[in-house]
């Protein structure tokens, strides 16, 4: 199971876990990459996905393989929570999510590795990563890779039922299922008649801010972290300047999520910009560490849209993540198509990852529910079409 209930989850105490805590061996970068590495050739060999990357931080203890390869990891296991709480919508229940190995020893990497460290068969922090995402991505394309999907179904009790191609058998390899299509109708957006509504872009856990610092404040700590150099742009460009000030919306998409992504709004699609980077893991706990700049850092694609109702800029900015190979934009995702609110922009391909939606300030007005969680800080499970916010200015 990807999550335990919040009862369940309050009986240890929720920390944000450094690997200071780790016994020294598991500290130790070059063991944590080699770990990564035997684990990612492990999912090509063993289609039980609990028994490789997916084996949940929170039942390491009956996981003798992780053991093994992760010397001591186990004592982290008993003594602390390794996930996220987020809030379902509509209901308040708090919820624990269990984080899978694979970006938990990301996270150790980035502590303990740094660029001039050389790690596995003298590579860096960085290419071992991107190296790893590549030969998943492989892995997760190639036609034995079917046989892992059962077992992830299981794994994060994935409803069959809303897809459009129920039969797991139809699939040609693991990736095929990963980005899988919903049944027509199964994310309705909501307030639809509404000109003025914004909608959720994604299945996904959802924090929202006003304001650029009000983000770098409570949620993106990252010290160098700022629009121009998530949009890759230069600082006195005119779209930094369009976005100075801006409202942030944050959609994380763990390994369960549905991981086609579509649009806030009703407009029409600008110019793409794709942008190489890292391959770093998006879990909070790598985006609320100082020392990390996840978003700025990792590979990217920045689509503009234009408000149809305020003619006004929104970037809609899809980031990859460790063991993200791709980000791909279909149809609802190319220069100059029109779009409404709940058309499909584009999908990742395997991993968990993110999408980062700029809003010119004063463009929207965040909902209460999602401003109020996210202040605490807290993630929101939202779908897609769910309400994201309101326009609060007149239509041009």
């Amino acid at each position: 199971m990807s999550h335990i209930s919040a009862h369940q989850a309050d009986t240890k105490p929720v920390e944000t876990i450094h690997p200071d805590n780790l016994p020294a061996a598991s500290r130790d970068p070059g063991i944590v990459a080699t770990a990564l590495e035997k684990l990612v050739d492990r999912s090509a060999e063993h289609h039980n996905v609990e028994s490789a990357i997916h084996a949940p931080m929170h039942l390491l203890t009956s996981n003798p393989l992780v053991h093994k390869l992760v010397p001591g990891i186990e004592q982290l296991a008993n003594q602390y929570h390794c996930g996220n709480f987020v809030i379902v919508r509509g209901t308040g229940e708090r919820i624990f999510e269990s984080m899978p190995i694979y970006a938990r020893l990301g996270m150790h990497l980035l502590f303990y590795g740094g660029t001039q460290v050389k790690l596995l068969h003298n590579r860096s922090v960085e290419t071992v990563l991107k190296d790893l995402s590549i030969r998943q991505g492989k892995i997760y394309d190639s036609p034995e890779s079917v046989k892992s999907i059962p077992s992830f179904i299981q794994t994060y009790s994935i409803s069959v039922d809303e897809l459009e191609e129920p039969d797991i058998t139809k699939y040609k390899c693991f990736n095929d299922f990963f980005y899988r299509k919903l049944k027509s109708g199964v994310r309705p957006v909501k307030n639809a008649s509404d000109p003025a509504g914004f909608c959720s872009a994604a299945d996904s856990r959802l924090t929202v801010f006003p304001t650029v610092d009000l983000a770098k404040q409570l949620w993106i700590k990252g010290k160098n972290f700022s629009i121009p150099t998530l949009l890759g742009v230069e600082p006195d460009s005119d779209k930094a300047r369009v976005f100075d000030g801006a409202s942030v919306a944050v959609f994380r998409l763990a390994p369960q999520d549905y991981h086609r992504f579509h649009c806030p709004l009703d407009g029409v699609v600008g110019d793409i910009t794709d942008i190489s980077g890292e391959y770093y893991t998006v879990n909070p706990q790598a985006v609320n560490e100082p020392g990390f700049d996840v978003f700025t850092a990792n590979k990217r694609s920045v689509l503009y849209l234009m408000h149809e109702r305020s003619k006004m800029p929104v970037a809609f900015v899809a980031i990859g993540a460790m063991l993200v190979g791709s980000i791909k934009w279909t149809a609802g995702g190319q220069k100059g198509a029109t779009v409404k609110r709940g058309d499909e922009l584009g999908y990742f391909a395997y991993g968990g990852s993110t999408v980062v939606a700029l809003f010119p300030k004063g463009l929207i007005e965040f909902d209460d529910d999602l401003v109020r969680n996210s202040g605490v800080p807290i993630e929101t499970l939202v779908k897609v079409g769910d309400s994201l916010g309101r326009s609060v200015l007149p239509a041009q």
